[in-house]
């Protein structure tokens, strides 16, 4: 595969993530049935639902939190859409699906009994694989935010996302390690895990195409801890360079376990590790770490302006977001998402899954989003080529580059 062309735009300062888990009050249920339309008359006040499915707690639950306070924040800025003359309020259903396949079926399920016109989320593609065709069976259109695995909408015509995909993301990063001198390193996958197992073979192949090689292929089961033997492995590997796209939980395990036998190399991870967290888990141990995300701020500034006086207004939101006002890629693929829903029922004009999921894979829009435009290929994905690479210089993520990966 011939090398993709790598725009780089200096800008400046990008700001960090937060994580742990956010609070957000559950609404109450409408009458059951998987029909929007049934549900919106049942309930006789002109309020409909929108189903969240989101972690709130689990391996992933500081992204869940991330994407719920956009979505909060989205529904502040549009509380209503309006459907045949007809104003309806919009009211959030929120199901933890306690980053687990198993509670994310079940997540589903009472997301769909409780009648609800369309889903958002979420974070994790394990978990929306496990629930996707409970969406698709009951036609509920769902749109995920930063499920990146390919196989999430894949042969599902009810799921859509508004996150770039792993070959997209695995590829950049892969560029990025040849472009800044690492022709060859080590790779870790967490087996099992659609995320990581789907990132690495995309940077692998990659990697291996603009003319690098993977010295050492390492491995480990979900919920291990102890990563010293891989981690010795990589040492006496020689490699100077990661690339460990592992879920969040992982991360300040292998940074401090790595600092422990003097493992010094250049880490490069996926969108997971982009978190403040990493900075107050790792401490000086995570300098250095290369990660790349969805969304800069200062990208929109009316989306960031928004944001931000909205997170000011009260501190329960900023404490979900470690005390602080700045944005990451995660609030605005999830704001984007529950935006996209709203422009599908008015395009619609009609709360049927159905008519729903069909306008939004016509859908071609640019207004209104924090990093849209949107448009929607075959299988459901938001077509994009850009994504933002950041480090953690001095204890704060910094802004490094705008990556565009044309075809």
């Amino acid at each position: 595969m011939k090398k993709k062309a790598v725009a780089l735009v200096l800008i400046g300062a990008l700001a960090a993530s937060l994580a742990a888990c956010g609070s957000s009050s559950g609404s109450s249920s409408t009458s059951a049935g998987t029909s929007a339309d049934s549900a919106a008359a049942s309930s006789g006040d002109n309020t409909i639902l929108f189903g969240v499915f989101e972690p709130k707690t689990g391996e992933n639950g500081g992204g869940g939190s991330q994407e719920e306070l956009g979505i909060e924040y989205a529904n502040s800025v549009r509380p209503t859409v309006t459907v045949d003359g007809t104003e309806y309020t919009i009211q959030l259903d929120w199901q933890d699906n306690q980053s687990d396949k198993t509670v994310a079926v079940t997540a589903a399920q009472k997301l769909i009994s409780d009648g609800v016109v369309g889903v958002i989320g979420g974070y994790g593609s394990s978990v929306c694989i496990a629930a996707g065709s409970y969406f698709q069976d009951a036609k509920i259109p769902a749109i995920g935010t930063s499920c990146t695995n390919t196989n999430v909408t894949l042969g599902n015509d009810y799921y859509f996302r508004t996150c770039y995909l792993d070959p997209f993301q695995g590829e950049v990063m892969a560029n990025w390690a040849i472009d800044n001198g690492y022709k060859e390193v080590a790779t870790i996958d967490n087996i099992g895990n659609e995320y990581t197992s789907g990132l690495v073979k995309t940077f692998t192949d990659s990697f291996t195409k603009l003319g690098g090689t993977v010295v050492d292929a390492e491995t480990f089961q979900t919920n291990e801890s102890d990563f010293k033997a891989i981690l010795t492995n990589i040492k006496n590997s020689g490699v100077t360079a990661v690339f460990s796209p592992t879920d969040y939980l992982y991360a300040p395990l292998l940074l401090n376990q790595a600092a422990d036998l003097g493992l010094d190399v250049q880490w490069i991870a996926g969108d997971t590790w982009y978190s403040n967290v990493l900075i107050k888990d790792a401490g000086d141990n995570a300098n250095g770490v290369v990660a790349d995300t969805f969304y800069s701020e200062g990208g929109n500034a009316d989306f960031d302006k928004g944001f931000k006086e909205w997170l000011n207004a009260d501190q329960s939101r900023l404490s979900t977001n470690l005390d602080s006002d700045a944005i990451v890629g995660n609030h605005a693929v999830a704001y984007d998402a529950y935006m996209v829903l709203c422009d599908a029922i008015e395009s619609a004009n009609s709360l049927d899954g159905t008519a729903i999921r069909d306008a939004i894979a016509s859908m071609d829009a640019s207004d209104g989003f924090a990093c849209g435009p949107y448009k929607f290929d075959e299988n459901g994905d938001a077509i994009k080529n850009t994504s933002y690479i950041c480090d953690i210089e001095n204890g704060a993520w910094t802004y490094k580059s705008t990556e565009t990966v044309d075809e």
